[in-house]
């Protein structure tokens, strides 16, 4: 049988082009669905906020897993080894306690 690739046009518009930094990623899960809540971390601050959340199927879910590692895969290849901190892929970038240390 020959496949037939179907073909669409996507829209980017300025206010999503300019993209959301988020330097921690949640990700949750129940029979039907994953949520990956994208957060912004600032050192000193109280609070964190999730600027953006995503919610999948497991096929996509899946889906953005494979193309998540093909990417990486090329980066490393083009820019080098993307090196992790010490104490394997799941350790904290931060530390757990955000509250300003230092003295007035």
């Amino acid at each position: 049988m020959e496949e037939k690739k179907q073909q669409f046009d996507i829209e980017l518009n300025r206010d999503v082009a300019q993209g959301t930094y988020a330097n921690l990623a949640i990700i949750s899960h129940s029979s039907s669905e994953f949520i990956v809540d994208f957060i912004r971390i600032m050192p000193g601050m109280p609070k964190a906020e999730v600027k953006s959340r995503i919610i999948l199927t497991p096929e996509h879910a899946k889906r953005l897993l494979l193309a998540l590692q093909d990417n990486v895969r090329r980066f490393e290849i083009d820019f080098g080894k993307i090196n992790l901190p010490e104490g394997g892929p799941m350790a904290p970038m931060f530390p757990v306690d955000l509250e300003p240390q230092g003295q007035a």
